[in-house]
């Protein structure tokens, strides 16, 4: 279990910084040869209409410092398709480079967890490109079993889940 972290839905005003830790990691995985997330993928308007509908949390570092996000949805046809199976899912999930190796990333997952438990869902699911097998080594290393892929024109992404006990 990782250390428990202060997650607060986000506000209006962090858009800027949600964009400006996506385009920092966006960066850092170019320059590391991470393929997950190619440069400018998540568009301004697609983050506000997100946070519009409650669907992005933070934990902040200090007064205007993001440090760590994950967007919540109670289902995700885009991805998973037309499953009504009850779970919550993740995505936009980071975490500052100045944070690695902290627990946030963890931190976080259980906190989704927590939510999908409280609500009566029996599992957490979340996805990432097939081109990333670190990423996916971390969620499996986090209890998450790899259970499908999701075939897209320009990418392709593998479907992973937990079960929640206690839900």
């Amino acid at each position: 279990m990782s250390a428990a972290v202060l997650v607060e839905p986000a506000r209006a005003d962090d858009v800027d910084a949600i964009l400006a830790l996506r385009a920092a990691l966006e960066d850092w995985m170019e320059h590391a040869g991470v393929v997950q997330w190619p440069r400018g993928s998540l568009p301004r308007a697609a983050v506000e209409a997100q946070l519009a509908a409650g669907e992005w949390h933070v934990v902040r570092g200090g007064p205007g410092e993001v440090v760590g996000t994950l967007r919540l949805l109670w289902s995700d046809p885009d991805f998973w398709g037309e499953d009504t199976t009850p779970a919550v899912y993740v995505h936009g999930l980071m975490t500052a480079r100045s944070r690695v190796g902290t627990g946030l990333g963890g931190a976080l997952l259980d906190w989704a967890a927590a939510r999908g438990r409280a609500a009566g869902v029996g599992l957490l699911r979340l996805d990432c490109r097939t081109t990333n097998p670190a990423l996916r080594a971390i969620y499996e290393a986090h209890g998450f079993t790899a259970v499908g892929q999701r075939d897209f024109p320009t990418f392709s992404v593998t479907l992973l889940q937990k079960p929640l006990a206690g839900a």
